[in-house]
């Protein structure tokens, strides 16, 4: 599957741990990520200062489903499911 662009769920669901420039400790689940632009586009995307994590999602059916509403639904119960 590929991204829909404009979704940004990814970007405002789970916790993301790793800094992130502007903001360095990282986000809370539920949190937008700051370089999540208003179009819902990383502004940081293909940059060496964008976390790791990041970088390394895919998008996956399981936790982007058929529309951002629903993603950030799932990527919401995922982030759930894998707190520690």
């Amino acid at each position: 599957m590929k991204c829909r662009e404009g979704c940004g769920a990814c970007c405002i669901a789970p916790s993301i741990s790793s800094p992130i420039p502007g903001m360095p400790n990282g986000k809370a689940a539920g949190e937008r990520c700051i370089q999540l632009s208003i179009d819902n586009l990383c502004s940081i995307f293909g940059d060496p200062q964008r976390p790791a994590v990041c970088s390394a999602f895919e998008a996956d059916v399981e936790v982007c489903g058929s529309s951002s509403d629903e993603a950030i639904k799932l990527l919401g119960w995922w982030e759930q499911m894998t707190a520690a």
